[in-house]
């Protein structure tokens, strides 16, 4: 008897996607299990000392978690993010993992994985998560110690990883583009590639951080690449050039320039996922802090956060002329990092334009223009 053919397709062709969107199913959330790290890097937006008591005793406890979750589960939710800061700082991480598993929750788990010892390796591998994605910031301890201000955090991460590796465990990969590790970028590239055949992705955009710390901030700024840098950088590698070259009809949208919508939130924000901050705070997206957009779950229900709150949040509007007439018509901010919450915390206002992010936007317009003329070029020559 012949056997049907199989089909593998991406999660995200799925028509599921689509309709939870329209009728707003909140199929995946983020939950941030602490702000606490035990690194300390350059451009983190959100890293505390891994000691910060304060921050510790404000966290969402086990039991919170876990009602939570059956909240999340009865609106829909199907896959959970667990992130930090570095959420293997939690001593109860194997129980709020296991506890989410139970309910039937897909759990992917960002981390540095320098916390990964026999125990952690051996829950994962009884227990395989959806997804383990490790952030690399180099491949030398120079460079991964400069990134993370942290002593011998290259050799605890390459420990950490070698034994996911060696116990079969899937491991995707992720840096971001800095200052300090960006002579050593195409190592760390080649360094990811060649132990994952699953993943590998790097962002040179980075954004401010959370508590709106002026000290760490001008840090980060320092570590920002100009325009024509993250050019360069996107250009020398094919993956990352063909994936902009793929995706170039959604960069441009000139139709945006004809509208009449004073709407700030214009992406999928709100629409089929959420985030858990870890002081138990509900956001659209992880990067949505303003005051006007969190809601404390300790005060009320989730239900009540995506059927009510996230609405009205969603029906923001601006009155702010220079947004209006600058981003809210822009037909390349899909090439910008702008958006409401980034734009909060760069300025301290949701309907402000930001002078780097439309510089980079401008830049990438220029490049992917000339790279789709050159390739209809060279088809008809």
């Amino acid at each position: 008897m012949r056997r049907p053919s199989i089909l593998s397709r991406p999660l995200p062709s799925f028509a599921l996607w689509e309709k939870a969107r329209v009728k707003r199913i909140p199929l995946a959330f983020e939950m941030e299990l602490t702000a606490r790290c035990n690194n300390n890097c350059r451009h983190c937006y959100i890293n505390l000392p891994a000691g910060d008591r304060e921050a510790k005793a404000r966290e969402m406890d086990f039991g919170f978690i876990m009602d939570l979750a059956d909240q999340a589960v009865s609106l829909g939710a199907l896959w959970c993010l667990l992130t930090g800061g570095e959420p293997l700082l939690r001593e109860d991480f194997a129980e709020i993992y296991l506890g989410l598993r139970k309910k039937g929750l897909l759990v992917s788990v960002f981390t540095n994985a320098a916390l990964i010892g026999e125990k952690e390796t051996e829950l994962f591998r009884s227990h395989p998560p959806r997804a383990i994605e490790v952030s690399v910031y180099g491949v030398t301890s120079k460079t991964e110690e400069r990134v993370t201000r942290t002593p011998r955090s290259n050799q605890a991460f390459r420990k950490g990883l070698d034994r996911l590796l060696k116990a079969g465990i899937k491991v995707r990969f992720k840096t971001m583009a800095l200052r300090s590790n960006l002579s050593e970028l195409a190592e760390i590239a080649a360094f990811c590639r060649a132990r994952s055949a699953d993943f590998f992705r790097f962002d040179p955009m980075i954004h401010l951080r959370i508590d709106q710390n002026q000290v760490r901030n001008e840090e980060i700024k320092n570590e920002r690449l100009a325009p024509d840098e993250i050019i360069a950088l996107e250009r020398s590698d094919p993956e990352r050039l063909g994936a902009l070259e793929r995706a170039c009809d959604s960069y441009f949208l000139p139709e945006r320039a004809a509208r009449d919508c004073r709407h700030l939130i214009y992406c999928g924000a709100g629409q089929s996922s959420f985030l858990v901050g870890w002081d138990g705070r509900f956001a659209l997206c992880p990067s949505l802090r303003h005051p006007d957009c969190l809601y404390d779950l300790k005060q009320g229900s989730l239900r009540q956060a995506w059927e009510q709150f996230a609405p009205r949040v969603l029906s923001m509007e601006s009155n702010n002329s220079d947004y209006l007439e600058k981003c809210g018509v822009c037909p390349i901010v899909n090439l910008c990092l702008w958006c409401p919450a980034h734009a909060h915390l760069e300025t301290g206002e949701l309907d402000k334009p930001v002078d780097y992010f439309c510089d980079v936007a401008q830049a990438r317009s220029r490049a992917l223009q000339d790279a789709v003329r050159g390739g209809k070029k060279d088809k008809s020559s």
